[in-house]
């Protein structure tokens, strides 16, 4: 006999609450550990690509493996610590460039902009707290991605996780498929094959998205000499993960630091915004269609709020788990007022037979 409808869900429900303290107690110890799963969901798909071409699933991880620590090795050695140079130089230089904006919007229009008014007095401010705060800014985040496990450990553990979860991956999703409620499992199966195309559509897609056109910004803006152009790219590649925003943060960024490196050279000016130009047309075009899809069912708007509301909770891991949540959450959602509008709650039947709405159609 089933257990009632009200004891499932309080059973289900005491699951979830638990599961929401673990990740709230355990805040950063847990950040190796989600990454590696990240990272082993994100590779799974190649590792059964080698699979069907006649590798073993020992040797096609071990293939990954050692390509991945390859590009976390040369990007330890050569792309992050330019990183960090370019980020401390842009921090360094805030006040002059916007010491240079002041003076040229003085030019320009010098009824507002006269000693004491508020848009002088603002910019002043914004340079100078930029600078004073950068710093401060770059060392929390830094300390938040890595505060409780140290640098050396995290590159550790990260790889030998992410290792033999993407060796059993096929393993332990048998395991978690043998262990659901027999009543539901059905149903399970269903929304949890939802939920993978979209995380498959848009964590894998968006995410491999993100790391073209980041690349592509910062060595095509690094290529026409544009200082700071690692720190735009990496900026423009991250938040291109919100539609629309990467290419507008990043743009602006980009011109308004030409318009004061290359002034009176238009043509440069111009070469950088093509440069976003033309990644706006690879990603809407190609990129997007080809690797995310028309139909994910994730608006910007609640991207937005789950990477705040979960950043907010629980930290870094919160925003790394913001996404797949908010997918999943999704997914759930739009069961929920599917069977809601095929019930008597909706439909307003009190008796007979209840059409579901595709009978309609």
């Amino acid at each position: 006999m089933a257990l009632p409808v009200r004891q499932q869900l309080t059973y289900w429900g005491l699951a979830t609450a638990g599961f929401l303290f673990i990740l709230w107690a355990l805040g950063n110890v847990i950040l190796p550990f989600v990454v590696g799963g990240a990272i082993a969901y994100f590779l799974d798909p190649v590792a059964d690509r080698l699979e069907r071409a006649g590798m073993s699933r020992v040797m096609a991880t071990v293939l990954i493996s050692v390509v991945l620590v390859g590009v976390v090795v040369v990007s330890l050695l050569v792309v992050i610590p330019l990183l960090i140079q370019q980020t401390n130089g842009l921090i360094q230089a805030a006040p002059d460039l916007f010491n240079q904006l002041r003076g040229w919007l003085t030019e320009q229009f010098p009824n507002v902009m006269e000693e004491g008014s508020p848009l002088r007095q603002s910019l002043v401010s914004i340079g100078t707290t930029i600078q004073e705060r950068g710093g401060e800014l770059v060392q929390q985040v830094l300390s938040s991605a890595m505060g409780v496990v140290s640098v050396l450990v995290f590159l550790v553990v990260v790889p030998v996780v992410s290792f033999y979860l993407l060796l059993d991956w096929d393993r332990l999703v048998a395991r978690v498929d043998d262990l659901l409620p027999r009543d539901h499992a059905e149903t399970i199966r269903r929304l949890a094959a939802e939920i993978d195309r979209t995380l498959a559509s848009f964590v894998r897609g968006q995410g491999t998205v993100c790391l073209i056109l980041g690349t592509f910004y910062a060595v095509a803006l690094m290529v026409v000499g544009l200082q700071f152009g690692l720190v735009v790219g990496l900026i423009a590649g991250i938040l291109t993960f919100i539609p629309y925003v990467g290419a507008l943060v990043g743009g602006a960024l980009s011109i308004g630091l030409a318009l004061f490196q290359f002034w009176g050279e238009w043509w440069m000016i111009v070469a950088v915004a093509a440069i976003f130009q033309f990644g706006q047309l690879i990603e809407g075009n190609i990129l997007t269609p080809k690797l995310v899809g028309s139909s994910v069912g994730l608006h910007p708007v609640w991207l937005i709020f789950a990477l705040t509301a979960f950043g907010t909770l629980f930290g870094f891991v919160g925003m790394l788990v913001a996404v797949p949540v908010a997918a999943a959450l999704g997914v759930i959602v739009r069961f929920v007022i599917a069977e809601y509008k095929s019930g008597l709650l909706y439909r307003g039947v009190s008796s007979g037979t209840v059409e579901r709405p595709e009978d309609e159609a």
